[in-house]
């Protein structure tokens, strides 16, 4: 893939984003079809990721997306394939690491700020999406990071 078609994809992370969708979906379906997944089937999969999984305010969503699209690209096909699975784990390890120096956390309540996931917990209402949604959140930023992340893994991989 060439900088500009992976820039592309990077761009329609955030599109996604700011069209409504989920950190997960957002970041997942920027790239599923690279792996066969339409962008409905992508989306849908990814749905229950968002909120930092569940809106419990754990894993970021757009982290989540990472962990999807790894698995997605080097994930082990055969139930015994130990040094296929650990190439995955390996590849997921490097990039959560890269995240997680970008943004400070993997944690979906520390990015935003929240102390602890209790104020999330038990509260399964999605927040509307407002202007001062967006003003208040860094999520289309944690988006962008991620899905650079992930084209960046897909840019230099050999």
């Amino acid at each position: 893939m060439t900088d500009l078609e992976l820039e592309e994809r990077v761009q329609q992370a955030v599109d996604n984003f700011m069209a409504g969708y989920g950190c997960c979906q957002s970041v997942v379906a920027a790239f599923a079809d690279l792996y066969g997944l339409d962008d409905t089937l992508a989306k849908k999969i990814a749905a229950g990721f968002g909120g930092g999984v569940g809106r419990m305010r754990m894993m970021c969503g757009a982290v989540s997306g990472i962990v999807m699209l790894v698995g997605l690209d080097c994930g082990q096909t055969a139930g015994d394939d130990r040094d296929g699975k650990s190439a995955c784990y390996k590849v997921v390890q490097e990039l959560l690491d890269k995240s997680k120096e970008v943004n400070g956390s993997l944690i979906c309540a520390e990015i935003l700020g929240i102390k602890g996931y209790e104020k999330a917990a038990c509260n399964y209402q999605a927040s509307a999406r407002t202007k001062e949604y967006y003003k208040s959140r860094p999520c289309a930023a944690k988006v962008e990071s991620a899905a650079r992340i992930f084209a960046d893994y897909l840019r230099n991989k050999v």
